[in-house]
């Protein structure tokens, strides 16, 4: 019923910049928090950033501080991770993940991850 689809991942320099974005679609009902996480070649997926329900509580990897940032319109349903300065260890697969959603106001929210969308950082 629910789908995440990301879009905006491709080849970039080190130090450059990209912006990916993610949309929910389907019979929404309402989302609660969602994040991007990314997954290297052989790494365990870890949290690169999470923004909640109305995009005023963010959190960060790490590793990210201070070079991405995570915002969301709750009027589109998406949610758009705005990455610069970037590392070649900053290289993998980002999934966009959506927390709790619910489809009815009465069912049980359940979280969705998208297919993902690869990021390569490489001069």
């Amino acid at each position: 019923q629910v789908q995440l689809v990301e879009s905006g991942g491709g080849l970039v320099q080190p130090g450059g910049s990209l912006r990916l974005s993610c949309a929910a679609s389907g019979n929404i009902f309402s989302i609660d928090a969602m994040g991007w996480y990314r997954q290297g070649p052989g790494d365990q997926r870890e949290l690169v950033a999470s923004i909640s329900t109305e995009g005023t509580v963010t959190k960060y990897g790490d590793s990210v501080k201070g070079r991405f940032t995570i915002s969301r319109d709750n009027a589109k349903y998406t949610v758009t991770l705005q990455m610069f300065s970037l590392k070649t260890e900053d290289t993998g697969v980002y999934y966009c993940k959506a927390d709790r959603v619910f489809t009815t106001s009465l069912d049980w929210g359940r979280d969705y991850w998208g297919k993902g969308t690869l990021v390569t950082v490489s001069s």
